[in-house]
This record gives structure tokens, sequence and C-alpha cells, in this order.
């Protein structure tokens, strides 16, 4: 539809310049009436916007609550403390800020907690993530991408609005999720997460999503 609306609105501003050299000004009027209407943005666009920074706004403060708990627990008792932390807090800190028609909580290809599997629409854009983070990263393999990567989806007809964002796996996660992982704290990733998948991971690649959901209530 994007499509369609850029290249009339191309031909809309040949025609009105031509007009404006041709027409009486009273047909002017209604055409400039016109052009006004087609830049005016619809309802359904303004209450998408609104949507997805609403979205941002709980990504941001999951994110935060998140890498906070987790520092607070890694100082006083050691990366292992962190997997226990993790353990305990990450679902009730996503759990208290789904509210408003909002469920927040957080998704990837490979799972440590079997709840964050994805659907088929998260799997599909977390495949994206991962492409573009990969091609960024072979691109410049010193810097890896830290631009965000988003994913929306609105039905206008009921109100379902979808966000994800992309989590890239940052230095401080490697200690829990990368490719060397020490026995202790495997151990007690193993102990929380007996059917994990989430280690392995590079500097820079997908490490997993932020999916939200909001559903007029």
């Amino acid at each position: 539809m994007a499509f369609t609306y850029k290249a009339n609105r191309k031909h809309f501003n040949r025609f009105m310049l031509l007009a404006s050299l041709t027409l009486p000004s009273c047909l002017l009027g209604k055409l400039l009436h016109a052009q006004q209407i087609m830049d005016k943005p619809s309802d359904s666009t303004l209450i998408e916007n609104t949507l997805i920074e609403e979205a941002r706004k709980n990504t941001k403060s999951l994110g935060s609550a998140l890498k906070r708990r987790l520092q607070q627990a890694i100082k006083s008792g050691g990366l292992e403390a962190g997997v226990d932390e993790c353990h305990i807090a990450a679902e009730p800190i996503a759990l208290d800020l789904s509210n408003n028609g909002w469920t927040v909580r957080r998704t990837a290809l490979k799972v440590r907690n079997p709840n964050n599997t994805p659907d088929d629409w998260e799997r599909e854009q977390l495949e994206v993530f991962a492409q573009v983070l990969n091609e960024q990263l072979q691109q410049n393999e010193k810097a890896p991408a830290t631009a965000p990567q988003e994913a929306t989806q609105y039905n206008e007809i009921t109100g379902e609005f979808r966000y994800m964002r992309a989590i890239p796996t940052q230095q401080v996660c490697m200690a829990c999720h990368g490719e060397t992982v020490a026995p202790s704290v495997k151990a007690r990733i193993d102990k929380h997460y007996p059917h994990d998948q989430a280690t392995g991971f590079t500097l820079g690649e997908l490490r997993g999503a932020f999916t939200l959901t909001y559903s007029p209530q």
C-alpha cells in the first residue's frame, strides 16, 4: 500500500504544478484541500505510532529491570547467583509490566526457558533479525552491530498490535551464553534449565528479542 501511495503522490505533485499554472483559483483551492487530506496521517497510522512508542517504553523498562537485578546478583554472589536471579525474577518482572492490555515477554530461536518458545510470527521475525545482524557482523567484524532491529504487526480490524525488538549478544551476556561457560555456571544453568539451548553465542549475533502484544480491553 505504501508503494501505491508514493507513486500516486508523485503523479499528484506533478499534476498540482501544472494545475497551478492553468486552473482557475476556485478549482485550485479544491485541489489544495485534496492535497492536505492526502498528507494527513490516517487514524490507524496514528494509533499504530502511539502503540510503537508504548512498546518501546515497556521494552526499555523490562530490559533495564532485568539488567539491574542481574548486576546486583552477580555483584553479591557471582555469575552463579546471576543465573539464580534470572530464574527467579525474569518472568515476574515481565508479568508485572503486562498490564493495560499489554503482554510483555522475551523469546529466542535458541531458548533457555521453554516458556519463551516463539510462535510462527515471532520465529519469522527472529530469523530476519539474525540474518541482518550476521550480515552487519560480516561487513564489520571488529565492531558488532548495535543498531536496534524492530518488527511490528497491526490488525486494524481487531486493534491487536505486536512488536519485537532484537537483543544482540553483548559482552555482559557472554559468561552465561557464550561459547565458553565456566563449569560451575553451566551446572547452575543445567539445574534450573535442563533443556537449555541458549549457549554458544558470539559477540554481536542475535541472542533473542523482546516481544510484546497489545490487545484492546
